[in-house]
């Protein structure tokens, strides 16, 4: 006869995580083909404690879930690709408005005796940590209220990028195993939150302790949310004392076209096409195209006149895709950087 084992107390929560989750329907929402809800969730629940991740946490944060319908919703209405972008002056105006370069200069104001010892850390200007703070959330004034593991369930149920959701999901298990609250967990539909809206794993890799008492406090700590953004840009590659980039004059009749750029870039293809080639700074200015603010003559830069001949048009140098590693748009990254030279300003 077997000898009787007494169930262990991660075999208990382990049960109890799989017949939760087996009692998690998805009557609200469309079933993608093959698979229902809670099945699905039992699948994640193996594949985070391959990872690691705890049956109490497991149990705790998956077995309450429903999917979102709003979330499918918002995800299904996503801007398809436009075959021309829209101009950029629009968008400019509408988000480096007077009012969000006026708040952000008070915050700049608040802050900057926490910016010097986390610029010097990271070689990252203090004008560019708050123009993403801005950005991303108005300097905090809005972070999202979506249930962050509801969200990211959904999206990964739904199945259209079910990869990067379901490796989001399983970093959200994660950051709770480490001690992360779950009151804490509310953000955007697709599963960004905090002051800087980083996904889970971005969390678990470049949130910094800003403030040095043990917590790494993006929601509520400013010294946090700082050093968090200046790590990102950091890992990103982000050249001290290089500018994002600098208006430019351009000569009336410069054919631009001539110097398209040649390479392919492996990520955000469709936004770099609008770059020209790299040159030095000192190329450019033998072609005729004149740096309106400070820049070295060695600096490599691209020219961009996103709105066509006869419009403005800038220098952009590496520090201006790091931007883009933020956000993969140069509207976002155009709107950081003329946000962060308006604060500073």
């Amino acid at each position: 006869m077997a000898k009787f084992k007494r169930p262990t107390p991660s075999r208990i929560l382990a049960a109890f995580a799989a017949s939760a989750l087996a009692m998690v329907a998805g009557p609200a929402c469309a079933q993608p083909a093959g698979q229902s809800f809670g099945s699905y969730l039992q699948t994640v629940a193996s594949h985070a404690r391959a990872q690691g991740v705890s049956d109490r946490t497991i149990a705790s944060v998956l077995s309450p879930l429903t999917p979102n319908p709003r979330v499918i919703e918002l995800d299904g209405g996503q801007p398809s690709r436009r075959s021309a972008p829209p101009p950029l002056a629009p968008y400019l105006e509408r988000h480096v408005d007077s009012a969000r370069i006026s708040r952000g200069r008070e915050r700049y104001a608040q802050v900057r005796g926490m910016l010097g010892p986390i610029e010097q850390r990271y070689g990252v200007p203090g004008k560019m940590m708050l123009a993403i703070w801005g950005h991303e959330t108005n300097y905090g004034s809005y972070m999202g209220d979506f249930d962050l593991a509801r969200s990211l369930a959904t999206l990964a149920w739904e199945g259209r990028r079910r990869d990067l959701f379901e490796g989001e999901l399983i970093a959200l298990l994660k950051m709770v195993d480490r001690g992360v609250p779950q009151s804490r967990l509310k953000g955007s539909w697709a599963g960004a939150f905090g002051n800087p809206q980083f996904l889970p794993s971005v969390y678990l890799r470049l949130a910094a302790d800003g403030d040095g008492d043990g917590d790494t406090d993006i929601w509520s700590s400013y010294a946090d949310t700082l050093a968090s953004i200046a790590n990102y840009f950091r890992q990103a590659g982000w050249r001290p004392g290089q500018p994002w980039g600098v208006l430019a004059s351009v000569p009336s009749g410069f054919n631009v076209s001539r110097y398209d750029a040649e390479l392919v870039s492996p990520s955000c293809a469709a936004v770099h096409e609008r770059h020209s080639q790299w040159k030095p700074v000192s190329e450019w200015r033998a072609l005729g195209i004149s740096p309106l603010a400070p820049i070295g003559d060695d600096v490599m830069a691209s020219l961009f006149q996103p709105d066509g001949p006869g419009t403005r048009a800038w220098l952009l140098t590496g520090n201006y895709r790091v931007i883009l590693q933020y956000n993969c748009s140069n509207y976002y990254a155009m709107s950081v950087g003329l946000l962060a030279d308006e604060i500073s300003r």
